[in-house]
């Protein structure tokens, strides 16, 4: 993410659930956008176990493909409406419905906009117009997709001539700041001020792929067949194919440097930086490019327009650390550059005009960046700058288009001690890229070691793209939907029936008829223990009384 950050703190194999903030502590940009990460990766990884790889809600279920070839020159794709899930991230394919506008009641006051609206002016409730514009389509195209960008001059992205084709989703996220986006600065700021929180974004664009590209044995194209061809064509192009470790070591001569820094600082930079290392031209090494930048690529200045090699900004930075000065390399960027992530050739400032806002640039800018305002171009600044030669013998300096060449086997300076290392054998693609903190307090770079504190290679941070299989079209009306659905897990308590009333009355009673049964074994066991505890007096009590004379005068006297 192209954002002023002081680090990247969220790790998911450190299983933390949430960060606590406590009183009196300074709060840092990093703290939050952990708790931020820790959120969306348990709401994401919940989603994919429940969903799977990718799915859509039943009744709701997004990007139902159409094939519409008899209205133009070039063949089409609709787009259906609704919301469907690739790995966990919702993507949305409802098109917005644009708001209807308020006349000025023919040119009158604001004041006066009551009169036509009494006297039947014909605009509707609050005069707003209805029906008087262009009728806007109720669903995306692929030609006019949000983030696709395709341009009909490009053959390259016009749909394949030949069937049959798979219609695929491709999703990203990447970060989206007021250079872009005006509406995110708070204007009660003031124009001096900085803005202040990025955003990230969902991208997502429908995409073709020859069936000739897929590993399907000929007859094969059942839905299940074809989907698990593309997932492994999806993986290969998902999983990260290069390594980098980075660290930071002490000059040979850093004793004879004059400034206050430790003696014993590897890192030899005066401020925190936030060093981003991003591949610029992929490929394999020897062709693949990279830039860095020391404030992680959020040095970016508006481009108000544009006249030859001359670039009109809408400022030159508010300090020395968000400026441009005459040896910097700059690329130019809009909406659609970004989205398609076709690199460019960098472009060196050559000469800053202060008074006019302006930079004349070393090349004229490429046709197909910066020259659509409502794509909101700007200038992103990178600081690396041309190495020296070395001998012969030594791997290939110099830059390429501006960039860097990407070198495997051998640690490459960039500045202030901090080294880089790309592992050997790497496949690179654009965009990707690695974040390295470095520390005055500590005059290192803040990047894992093993035991022996050697520097770990790691894979890139970024950029994570996801893929879905849509559609597999075989031609005109004929096609084979390859989404998911899901329906709701909750569902109404059913209502019991006759036979089941039944059964529970019965259940009921049979549980009854016992409970009686064992109360009356009980009672019985009572009665034999009561008769078994008589006393042997009472016995002989009894016996007493049986041999005494039935006659009442039997013991008179003189009888």
């Amino acid at each position: 993410m192209h954002a002023d950050l002081s680090r990247i703190t969220f790790r998911p194999e450190r299983h933390y659930s949430a960060v606590l903030a406590q009183q009196g502590r300074v709060q840092l940009d990093a703290d939050a956008n952990e708790q931020t990460a820790i959120q969306l990766h348990q709401i994401r990884t919940l989603a994919a176990d429940l969903i799977g790889p990718h799915g859509g809600p039943a009744g709701a279920t997004g990007f139902a493909i159409t094939l519409d070839s008899r209205s133009h020159e070039l063949d089409d794709l609709v787009i259906g409406g609704g919301r469907y899930y690739v790995d966990g991230i919702l993507c949305d394919a409802d098109r917005p419905v644009p708001g209807d506008a308020v006349d000025d009641d023919h040119g009158g006051a604001a004041g006066d906009s009551g009169a036509t609206g009494a006297s039947g002016g014909g605009t509707g409730a609050g005069g707003a117009s209805r029906g008087t514009g262009p009728r806007t389509p109720a669903h995306w195209t692929y030609w006019d997709q949000p983030d696709g960008h395709r341009d009909p001059e490009r053959p390259g992205d016009r749909l394949p001539s030949a069937f049959p084709y798979l219609v695929y989703l491709k999703v990203w996220e990447r970060s989206v700041t007021a250079a872009e986006d005006p509406a995110l600065r708070e204007v009660a700021l003031g124009p001096a001020a900085p803005d202040t929180a990025a955003r990230v974004k969902v991208v997502w664009q429908v995409l073709a792929l020859p069936g000739s590209e897929l590993d399907v044995a000929e007859g094969e194209t059942g839905k299940d067949a074809l989907r698990t061809a593309f997932r492994r064509w999806a993986d290969e192009r998902s999983a990260p194919g290069s390594r980098l470790a980075a660290r930071s070591r002490r000059p040979d001569r850093a004793d004879e440097d004059p400034c206050a820094i430790r003696p014993d600082s590897r890192y030899r930079g005066p401020e925190n930086q936030l060093y981003r290392v991003e591949v610029h031209e992929g490929g394999a090494a020897g062709e693949a490019t990279f830039k860095w930048s020391r404030e992680n690529g959020s040095v970016v200045l508006p481009v108000d327009g544009l006249d030859g090699t001359w670039a009109e900004l809408a400022s030159l930075g508010g300090d020395d650390r968000s400026d441009l000065d005459v040896g910097d390399w700059v690329e130019l960027v809009d909406t659609a550059y970004t989205g398609r992530g076709e690199p460019l050739p960098l472009l060196r400032v050559e000469e800053v005009d202060l008074p006019g806002r302006r930079v004349r640039l070393s090349a004229e800018p490429e046709s197909g960046v910066g020259r659509r305002p409502e794509l909101h171009p700007y200038l992103r600044r990178w600081d690396h700058h041309e190495p020296p030669r070395r001998g012969r013998h030594g791997a290939r300096g110099g830059l390429k288009g501006g960039a860097l060449r990407i070198e495997e086997g051998r640690w490459l300076p960039l500045e202030d001690g901090v080294e880089i290392h790309f592992e050997a054998g790497g496949a690179y693609r654009t965009g990707e890229y690695w974040l390295i903190p470095a520390r005055t307090a500590t005059g290192d770079v803040e990047w894992p070691v093993n035991a022996a504190r050697k520097p770990l290679l790691r894979e890139p941070a970024g950029v994570r793209v996801h893929y879905a299989p849509l559609a597999w079209v075989m031609g005109e009306g004929v096609s084979s939907d390859l989404r998911m659905s899901f329906g709701p897990l909750a569902a109404a308590v059913p209502v019991a029936g006759r036979e089941d009333l039944a059964a529970e009355e019965a259940v009921e009673a049979e549980a009854r008829a016992l409970a009686e049964r064992d109360a009356a074994q009980e009672a019985a066991r009572e009665t034999g223990r009561e008769t078994a505890e008589e006393t042997p007096q009472e016995t002989a009590g009894e016996e007493a009384r049986e041999e005494e004379p039935a006659g009442p005068d039997t013991d008179r006297p003189g009888n």
